[in-house]
């Protein structure tokens, strides 16, 4: 390790890779609200902070599990279906429950990926009308935030190998959610999001 009088230690969450103060300091310097996405491999979570000297304040928060535990979804957390209903709700929150119409994306650390699951969280948070800055080549399909790709492959699975329909959709089968309805079931999930605002 270097020493002498013109080493200087870099930031703790610099050293380990936790935060990218260059872009920190820029959408900090936007004077926006950020809206936070983060993704694990089964959930989604999408938070409205504001920086201040103290450190970041919280203004609302969504989480993917939500879906489950409010509307009923049976379809899983994780996918760009499950991320976009994410983002919606969100947006539905963040609308009601406080004055901000305006906001800034902050993915963090996160490779960007067109038609990944951040983008189409960002699409339901657009869809809520949430004026965000945003390009349309970054989203994905529309069949894909749907869910329609899913229907047709378990469709064409159930048709012609049913034995591996049911190892391929176990999970859903377990929680008795009929993957060939998928678009259906998303639909259902939107009109049930936008009653309870």
């Amino acid at each position: 390790m270097a020493k002498g009088p013109k080493y200087r230690v870099r930031f703790k969450r610099h050293r380990k890779g936790r935060t990218n103060y260059y872009l920190r300091k820029k959408l900090i310097q936007s004077n926006l609200p950020r809206l936070v996405i983060r993704t694990s491999n089964k959930h989604v979570i999408i938070q409205l902070a504001e920086a201040y000297l103290e450190g970041d304040k919280i203004i609302s928060s969504t989480h993917s599990s939500e879906l489950i535990r409010d509307f009923g979804w049976k379809a899983g957390c994780g996918s760009i279906p499950a991320s976009y209903l994410t983002g919606y709700l969100a947006g539905l929150k963040i609308k009601n429950n406080t004055n901000i119409e305006k906001a800034i994306l902050d993915i963090g650390l996160q490779k960007v990926s067109y038609g990944s699951r951040i983008f189409s969280a960002l699409k339901g948070l657009i869809d809520s009308e949430i004026d965000i800055p945003y390009s349309e080549e970054v989203f994905p399909s529309q069949d894909r935030i749907s869910g329609e790709h899913i229907e047709n492959i378990a469709k064409k699975l159930h048709e012609s190998d049913e034995e591996r329909y049911k190892k391929q959709f176990s999970a859903y089968i377990k929680e008795r959610f009929d993957p060939r309805n998928y678009v259906n079931s998303f639909n259902d999930i939107v009109k049930k999001i936008e009653n309870k605002f």
